[in-house]
């Protein structure tokens, strides 16, 4: 039987996905009413973090723990990977110890060296192509919200770095219209644009915005990028979401962020506690969308 990997949202069909999102509220519903559910007893998660994390290692974790099994954290200068391992090296290895491995890592290309190699099924917990996690919880959480994302219009307003990039994805697989406004500099991916005949491309946040049932941003500088802070500042000062741009939306537009967030910058001061925004419950719905993911690739 071949390993099925979680590179992209490209990597599960349409079905697939919106099973995942069922079944994450319904984990979510039997965790608010104290019903353990233990089928992953047993199991082993690797989760390899080049890049620091906060919510992903918490969900993940906590997630495989509810469900049963068990999460072991490392870090590349733990393993023999800080000592020149390669990585081909190191999936074959981790395949034989463990049921299931998540990276977290700056290059995307050595997350798919890792899943060539791997022998059991590997999680993309972020990269610089795609961030997919974080797009299962923004389903969940619009449509706990709001129903189906189907032919709904979203605004994706920032840095057209891996979170746009699997937004545009998204827009393929959940068949919604997503309009994107980043500065020219920072425009996604043109052949990747191009490969969603519902995503396009608009100059400024307020035409991306318009009419929009679910406005999302992202930091304007991501992790890898600090020596272009001062740059992306300067060029990203007209992208600021904050409430008055939100009232060019639908009257029931939804706000989201991955987080963390850099109050002040890619939002106002005070847009988390707008009640548009639904940011804390799509970051609590990283943990049910996960164990859903989890659940879904191991049984």
């Amino acid at each position: 039987m071949s390993v099925k990997n979680f590179l992209s949202l490209m990597d599960f069909s349409p079905e697939d996905l919106e099973q995942i999102i069922e079944r994450a509220s319904e984990l979510k519903r039997l965790h608010d009413s104290g019903i353990r559910h233990r089928p992953l007893e047993g199991k082993t998660m690797a989760m390899i973090f080049e890049l620091k994390s906060t919510r992903t290692r918490v969900a993940f974790e906590a997630g495989m723990y509810q469900l049963g099994g068990h999460a072991i954290f490392l870090r590349p200068d733990e393993t023999q990977l800080g000592r020149g391992e390669s990585i081909p090296d190191m999936a074959r290895v981790l395949s034989s110890l463990v049921d299931i491995v998540m990276l977290r890592v700056h290059d995307h290309a050595d997350i798919s060296s890792f899943a060539a190699a791997s022998s059991v099924p590997v999680i993309n917990g972020m990269s610089n192509r795609f961030h997919p996690c974080q797009l299962l919880a923004d389903m969940q959480t619009f449509a706990e919200k709001r129903g189906s994302i189907r032919d709904q219009l979203v605004a994706f307003v920032g840095d057209g770095h891996n979170m746009c990039n699997s937004y545009i994805l998204a827009s393929k697989q959940f068949d919604f219209d997503l309009a994107i406004s980043t500065p020219t500099k920072f425009r996604p991916d043109e052949q990747l644009l191009d490969s969603s005949s519902r995503a396009r491309w608009v100059s400024t946040p307020q035409e991306a915005v318009s009419g929009a049932n679910l406005v999302v941003t992202d930091v304007w500088s991501s992790m890898g990028q600090e020596n272009e802070r001062v740059e992306r500042h300067e060029a990203f000062q007209e992208f600021q979401v904050n409430s008055g741009l939100l009232d060019s939306a639908d009257a029931n537009v939804l706000f989201m962020h991955c987080l963390p967030a850099h109050r002040g910058e890619e939002i106002s001061d005070d847009l988390l506690e707008d009640p548009r925004s639904v940011v804390w419950e799509e970051t609590g719905n990283r943990l049910h969308s996960k164990k859903a993911l989890l659940e879904f690739m191991l049984n």
